[in-house]
């Protein structure tokens, strides 16, 4: 085979929401497997076994057999460059620590073209393992050599800037778990929970609850400390110093041993404990000066260092730090301890996602003064057996949860409390936090506001704590979805109208409301953007806005193959009609069937507790009753489409319009009457056009209303007041936007 045979990437494209493949995001790549569509891989010597050999995971993907192995035994039997390529990304994502088990690889009307995807949860991330994958299959194919490693590295790196940080992903993870949706709002850890009016915002362990004083108070420990005092919250003695002399006297006054330390640092940095010693007190300014804006000293409490987790006002959490040593044994040097003791435990490491630390000794001054303080140094050689301190108070790693007692953790909520934090990272030292802080001379020693969660989430030792649904429990009520109510509009039958009026509608009950359509994007009835709405973008921009408390968004087949819905769920969703595939050629559509596929995602993607509605006149639509979580109503100008007569023949819902134009919402053979739509349709008629045109979009509107509980008095003013803009309207108002 010539080395030039290789897969050509046509087109790569990020599908950011619900789309024909599945709910979540999707990076869809279309390939040209060139010759190699004449070579499967049974055809290609040794294919399979190089490939196991650089990702031995390969053996554990089921791929369609359902089973262990599924995937090798089609590679042996022959699968495709495109399948091939699929399991390969995937398994570099797995390596990369961004694990996903979604793929698909399906072949195009073009001989040799296929659409092959994979879970994205990050597009940039996506696109770098494509770009690893397909040089690995590559290499695999030309049985050139490959460094696996460095293909999973440049990955993890785009993982590590990309993603969200273990602290803010279990708190999305949290939602999730709950069925709330959530946006990332910038690259970093800014995450909206929820949509519209009904959002709540998350930075991190920071909620928009979290107030900016209180915030402020925290970083002022000493402002901290006099608040806690004044309140009868147990904390060390202490003062604020200028300069090493005074740090010694300070330390005097107080009475030794005591704690020097930055007066607003975080993370432990520059804070020396237990100093006696006039030239350590000194030291010990040096180290802490750099790390905060003031300098301080306090009386040493003796005992472990603990952090309490407090959620809108509980404890969920506590973490117990212990004293880190090593041993000599009389040949190693410290430095070369610590890396053999210490470092070499797998639960250390430098990235976020690691419980332990690792311990760099050539630059934190803070342990090179506690060597000092011990008269050594990292290029000493301890006698063998002697125990070396290296952290009087090292990583926060032992879960002691269940152990707190229950005045520690009263006194930890009112920290909290009077610093004004709904979420805090309470820091306290005592030898036993099952008991009672004052019996035992401990103290709350800081307060902490955006505090991290790893420790809790992945103890070194005991059990991991659910601290980010406590934070999603502290942020929405039992009750509570963060969900707006949603109405999505998908086909090309007069959506525009549906989707307007279904916004007046709502507008009507009393709801500020968004609409996103071909004539434009609306807020509460205002037009804001003369530009045709009907994709990602301007839907997205509905669901992040705070004063939105309902939304209506028109979304056409291209939108779905392009872009994937902007919403993961929708309280109702309009299927109106599968017209239009002669437009969407370059996606392979060319087929009403192959439409059916993209119409359905609107339908597949409607809550339990909501509402398809569908048209019942065409029975393609009617048919995608079944695939509807919610319930269905039908709209229908035809009395006796035979969708619409079984439907109601089950006391299903359905609306339609009578003799004499009017209204009929239908539940079994109950009727209610509304107005006549005669107003709206003579306005079509006038425009040109027959108003039997305008009957079905009015229909589906009022079906949108109806499943959202509009009364039917409220939906017959509606329409007795809706001014209808024709086309021509319309133009002259893009124009002159």
């Amino acid at each position: 085979m010539s080395p030039k045979d290789d897969i050509q990437l046509l087109r790569i494209n990020y599908l950011r929401g619900p789309n024909i493949w599945t709910y979540r995001p999707t990076l869809e790549v279309w390939l040209d497997l060139g010759d190699l569509e004449d070579f499967p891989s049974n055809l290609i010597p040794g294919l399979a076994d190089r490939l196991l050999s650089l990702l031995p995971a390969l053996e554990e993907h089921h791929c369609g057999v359902g089973e262990r192995g599924g995937f090798l035994q089609r590679l042996r039997e022959g699968t495709w460059a495109g399948h091939v390529l699929e399991h390969v990304v995937i398994e570099l994502l797995n390596l990369a620590g961004m694990p996903t088990g979604f793929g698909q690889t399906r072949s195009t009307s073009q001989h040799g073209v296929y659409r092959m995807v994979f879970r994205a949860r990050d597009e940039q991330v996506a696109r770098a393992a494509l770009a690893e994958g397909h040089r690995l299959l590559t290499a695999a194919i030309r049985n050139q050599p490959f460094d696996v490693s460095e293909s999973v590295t440049r990955v993890r790196e785009q993982v590590d800037d990309c993603y969200l940080g273990p602290s803010t992903a279990c708190i999305v993870a949290a939602a999730t778990d709950r069925g709330i949706p959530h946006i990332r709002l910038n690259g970093g850890n800014l995450v909206q929970i929820g949509h519209g009016a009904q959002q709540r915002r998350i930075w991190t362990a920071e909620t928009e609850f979290t107030s900016a004083i209180a915030e402020g108070i925290a970083r002022d420990k000493d402002l901290t400390k006099s608040l806690l005092q004044s309140c009868g919250v147990p904390v060390p003695e202490g003062q604020p110093v200028d300069s090493p002399e005074a740090a010694w006297e300070a330390a005097q006054d107080i009475g030794l041993p005591v704690v020097v330390k930055p007066s607003d640092g975080n993370h432990g940095r520059g804070v020396s404990l237990e100093l006696s010693r006039r030239e350590d007190v000194e030291a010990a300014f040096h180290v802490a000066e750099p790390e905060g804006s003031e300098v301080m000293v306090e009386r040493f409490i003796r005992g472990h260092e603990h952090r309490v987790l407090v959620v809108g006002g509980q404890v969920v959490a506590a973490a117990r730090g212990e004293m880190i040593t090593v041993t000599g044994d009389g040949t190693q040097t410290v430095a070369q301890l610590i890396d053999s003791q210490l470092n070499s435990d797998p639960r250390r490491g430098a990235e976020e996602e690691f419980p332990l630390d690792v311990i760099v000794l050539d630059t934190d001054p803070k342990l090179q003064l506690e060597l000092q303080r011990q008269n050594l140094k990292g290029d000493s050689v301890p006698a063998s057996g002697r125990v070396v301190i290296i952290q009087r108070n090292g990583n926060l790693g032992v879960d002691c949860t269940d152990q707190v007692h229950p005045e520690v953790a009263y006194i930890a909520v009112l920290a909290a409390r009077v610093v004004g934090l709904d979420i805090a990272g309470i820091d306290m030292v005592c030898e036993d936090i099952g008991k009672p802080l004052q019996a035992q001379g401990g103290a709350i020693v800081e307060v902490n506001a955006g505090p991290g969660l790893l420790m809790h989430l992945k103890p070194a030792v005991g059990s991991p704590r659910p601290v980010g649904k406590a934070i999603i429990d502290h942020l929405f009520a039992e009750e509570e979805t963060g969900r707006i109510p949603l109405v999505g509009v998908a086909g090309t039958q007069g959506t525009e109208i549906t989707a307007r009026l279904a916004a007046w509608l709502i507008h009507l009950s009393g709801k500020r409301v968004g609409l996103a359509c071909r004539d434009g994007l609306f807020l509460d009835s205002r037009r804001v953007d003369a530009a045709p709405s009907a994709s990602w973008e301007p839907a997205h921009r509905l669901l992040i806005n705070r004063s939105m408390q309902a939304a209506v968004i028109e979304t056409g087949a291209e939108g779905i193959l392009r872009d994937g819905l902007a919403y993961d769920r929708c309280m109702v969703g309009v299927v109106t009609d599968f017209d239009g595939c002669e437009t969407l050629a370059e996606f392979d559509i060319t087929e009403r069937e192959q439409l059916k596929k993209v119409m359905r995602t609107q339908i597949d993607v409607v809550l339990a507790e909501g509402v398809g509605v569908l048209n019942g006149d065409i029975a393609e639509v009617a048919e995608l009753a079944p695939l509807c979580d919610g319930q269905v109503i039908f709209y229908a100008r035809n009395l006796e489409a035979p969708a619409v007569v079984a439907h109601r023949a089950a006391q299903g819902r359905a609306v339609l319009v009578n003799a004499k134009g009017q209204v009929v919402l239908a539940t079994g053979t109950a009727e209610v009457l509304l107005t006549s739509i005669d107003r709206l349709t003579q306005q079509h008629d006038k425009a040109g056009s027959a108003g039997d045109n305008l009957t079905s979009p009015i229909l589906a509107a009022v079906a949108a209303a109806w499943a959202l509980d509009i009364s039917p008095d409220l939906i017959a003013a509606g329409l007795k007041t809706f001014e209808l803009e024709l086309p021509a309207t319309r133009s002259a108002a893009v124009a002159a936007a």
